[in-house]
């Protein structure tokens, strides 16, 4: 990425721009490597940030659905629109299945609708989607690429609003989760990427907080999709100092889908 480029992505992001103390100074392009066995851990012995950038980590596989879920796009999508299976389809206003490109290699997860997404029935649509479509934009992403290396596939962890923008409980996560979990294996994403910590929790079924959760490569469900994990853009919005961590991740992301 040319100097032009990288200051007008890093200004889109609310970012400022540096330059290097010394001519040599090391780059901050954080390299992931991958290896071809992993031990199983759990989240909480996981190492320090500064050690586990090239571990990768597996998690047990999500439980297994309890009904028959469609296998294809055509049935899936009506299948969530008329979901009961919890108590939130009391309340909503509109499901949210998910927006972007079938057979993406990026598929972002969130963890619940708002108020936009509710109304308009379509994820990440307020403040917080505005600074997403920036930041995939930032690597060379859009949900409404054509192109598939471009492409990515943006949903949530549950498909109804939690009424007053709560956090999603235990249950209704578990009964939403083989609609996810069959958009997956539909999409097929070399990488899925979690925003912030109740969508990392949810995902890997686990309380430690976002900050130890942040840094490891973990291995999602029974195809064993790469997931690596970063802050929300809602939290971004209020705590802009850690734009320059995101970022960060963001690069991870980048370059894994480089290789």
């Amino acid at each position: 990425m040319d100097s032009a480029r990288r200051k007008q992505v890093l200004d889109a992001l609310g970012i400022e721009s540096w330059s290097p103390r010394t001519r040599h100074a090391p780059t901050q392009l954080l390299q992931v490597a991958v290896p071809t066995q992993a031990a199983t851990v759990t989240v909480e012995a996981a190492p320090a940030p500064n050690q586990n950038a090239a571990m990768l980590h597996k998690f047990p596989d999500p439980s297994a659905p309890a009904f028959e879920v469609p296998t294809d796009w055509e049935g899936l999508r009506p299948a969530v629109a008329g979901c009961m299976r919890c108590k939130l389809c009391k309340t909503r206003t509109n499901t949210v299945f998910g927006v972007g490109q079938q057979s993406a290699p990026l598929m972002v997860v969130g963890e619940g609708p708002g108020a936009d997404e509710d109304a308009q029935g379509e994820p990440f649509v307020g403040r917080a989607g505005k600074l997403l479509d920036e930041m995939l934009k930032s690597i060379g992403r859009s949900r409404k690429a054509e192109v598939s290396d471009q492409a990515v596939f943006i949903a949530n962890v549950v498909k109804c609003r939690p009424p007053g923008n709560r956090d999603p409980e235990a249950d209704e996560v578990e009964a939403c989760r083989p609609y996810l979990d069959q958009q997956i294996r539909l999409v097929r994403p070399r990488l899925i990427l979690a925003l912030g910590r109740i969508a990392a929790q949810r995902l890997l079924g686990t309380e430690a907080p976002l900050s130890k959760l942040r840094g490891p490569l973990y291995e999602y469900g029974s195809e064993k999709t790469p997931l690596l994990i970063t802050y929300h853009p809602a939290y971004l919005l209020r705590s802009p100092g850690e734009k320059a961590k995101s970022w960060a991740d963001l690069k991870r992301v980048h370059q894994f889908l480089a290789a």
